[in-house]
């Protein structure tokens, strides 16, 4: 767990044992039983400050709150060709666990065309995923390992990154900001996988978005991180773009069972039949189409603008580069 400062640890802990309903009942939602090392997360995400840390938990809890997450894995994304649809162009799964137990979540970077449904959709899923993580895995492994286990490991594939991925950029930095106002130090290491030439621009342009306790958990191994990623993980935990040199990765290499980003992967079966199970149980007539909407923090105009301006300079030196090589 690292160093703890106590003091900060006492002091938010008297201010969380304050807090009334509703916050107390979506609060046992976040922490699941695990309540000291919740509170040690929203403290390493402002700097061990006990007071700002609790305002942060707060807010967080607020919007829990009016954007009944607590519901939102009864909330199944329907008809299922819709789903299917973002799971093809939302490439995210759980391919296994670390020796230590932590959730390994691949994630297709440089294959996410994000292109066959609307924001509120993926948003929608991308929570769905979190919670699930929160509220099914992580105190299912925590069980198995009999201590607390509360968070996991990422591997980002890069395999397939265009300069084109960064008009995707604002979804990115939504689900980024939804990230770390709610769901802080929840990812233990960041691991770049399969990154090509163009990823040095593209890091550029993301990089200044992601908060300083974020970059510095982002490792980037060369090739496919096979030989790295196995000193931590077993390779049946391996993702599918890691199992041989040169693979690379696709949407639909390999058979269901061995993709992780695949609707028909284990993980994403279990997900769905448990969203669908969870609404039957609190629907009370036909489970209504259309998406959960999530209220979410916007760019600014200005920091637009300049994402724009950066994008467009490192297309620039990249068209550049070529014109040299040729």
């Amino acid at each position: 767990m690292g160093i703890v400062s106590q003091d900060a640890l006492n002091q938010l802990q008297a201010l969380v044992d304050q807090v009334e309903e509703p916050l107390q009942k979506t609060f046992q939602n976040v922490h699941q039983g695990y309540v000291i090392e919740t509170l040690i997360r929203f403290l390493k995400a402002r700097e061990w400050n006990a007071s700002k840390a609790h305002k942060m938990l707060i807010e967080s809890l607020n919007w829990r709150v009016q954007n009944e997450i607590d519901k939102i894995l009864s909330k199944p994304i329907i008809p299922p060709d819709l789903y299917r649809g973002v799971r093809d162009s939302q490439l995210i799964g759980l391919s296994g666990y670390s020796r230590e137990g932590l959730p390994v979540f691949a994630i297709g970077v440089g294959l996410s065309t994000f292109d066959k449904a609307s924001v509120h959709y993926y948003v929608q899923s991308h929570i769905q995923i979190n919670e699930y993580r929160d509220r099914v895995v992580l105190p299912s492994v925590s069980k198995k390992h009999e201590r607390p286990i509360t968070t996991c490991v990422k591997v980002l594939d890069m395999t397939g990154l265009k300069l084109s991925a960064l008009n995707q950029i604002k979804l990115l930095t939504i689900i980024s900001s939804i990230d770390d106002l709610n769901y802080p130090e929840k990812t233990n290491t960041y691991y770049i996988v399969n990154a090509p030439y163009i990823f040095s621009g593209c890091w550029k342009v993301v990089k200044p978005l992601l908060q300083e306790r974020t970059r510095k958990k982002v490792q980037v191994l060369q090739g496919c991180g096979r030989d790295e990623l196995l000193k931590i993980m077993d390779y049946a935990s391996l993702p599918h773009f890691c199992r041989k040199e040169g693979s690379g990765s696709s949407k639909h290499s390999g058979s269901g069972s061995e993709n992780c980003y695949s609707l028909d992967h284990p993980f994403h079966q279990e997900l769905y039949n448990y969203i669908k199970e969870q609404s039957r149980i609190e629907a009370r007539g036909p489970i209504k189409q259309g998406s959960f909407h999530v209220e979410f923090p916007e760019p600014a105009a200005e920091e637009e603008a300049d994402i724009a301006k950066t994008i467009e300079s490192e297309i620039h030196k990249f068209e550049n580069n070529l014109e040299i090589v040729d």
